[in-house]
């Protein structure tokens, strides 16, 4: 797997399904980032209000953001043949029996990737790298959160400087983007500059960053197996 092959291609999926994944993480995200906004308003105000309205977000926040991260997923499933099959709302509904997977397998790949950074940086950056695959291995193999950790250190088994190399690009690539956006939001009043700013940033880039690692899965994983023809009946 070659960074740049992996970039490239995530980057022309990207240009040519443009709106198809702005507006799969835009519609998400409008609610999410209100939350944000709403809950750092009301911790200028009173303690028990921005109590309520962060536990408020960060309850919408966390199934909202693996919702959108398994959409992604199966946005770029969607379109890699050259042509988008299905709407939105069918994307969404086809991740959503995956939502208990995702969410569970995220917050404990999170909770062990802060550990590991905490304690030598080194542990974190190798669990980060092993389990990118995470997201992919869930919505598109449809395995438990359990089984998709061990799913994924075999798909990066091999590549693991490849993978992490992709990563940090990738990483650094979305945080000069989400930057720039961050500057031009900057002079509104701070609730649209958080709000209006996350939200831009978050639908412009979060996308690309979905395809470069669900391009990357692809490349190791190689194609998708064929569904079976169906089985002719019998004479009668």
């Amino acid at each position: 797997m070659q960074i740049g092959d992996v970039l490239g291609e995530a980057w022309g999926l990207y240009k040519r399904f443009f709106w198809r994944f702005f507006l799969t993480a835009f519609v998400v995200y409008l609610i999410l980032d209100l939350f944000s906004a709403l809950a750092n308003a009301a911790a200028g105000d009173s303690f028990l209000a921005g109590l309520f309205w962060s536990l408020i977000a960060a309850i919408v926040g966390i199934v909202g953001y693996f919702w959108v991260q398994g959409a992604l997923v199966e946005v770029v499933r969607d379109v890699r043949d050259g042509r988008a099959d299905r709407t939105i709302g069918e994307i969404y509904q086809a991740v959503s029996p995956r939502l208990p997977a995702l969410i569970v397998g995220g917050i404990l790949a999170a909770i062990g990737i802060a550990i590991g950074l905490v304690l030598l940086i080194v542990p974190g950056l190798f669990l980060l790298t092993i389990w990118s695959m995470l997201v992919a291995v869930i919505v598109i193999e449809g395995k438990s959160a359990g089984e998709a950790f061990g799913r994924s250190r075999e798909i990066v088994r091999g590549h693991g400087w490849e993978v992490f190399g992709l990563i940090i690009v990738t990483f650094v690539l979305v945080a000069v983007a989400s930057g720039v956006v961050s500057l031009l939001f900057a002079p509104l009043p701070e609730f649209f500059d958080i709000w209006l700013g996350s939200l831009v940033g978050h639908s412009l880039t979060v996308p690309f960053a979905a395809a470069a690692i669900t391009t990357a899965y692809f490349k190791l994983t190689g194609p998708e197996p064929a569904a079976a023809p169906p089985t002719p009946a019998p004479p009668a």
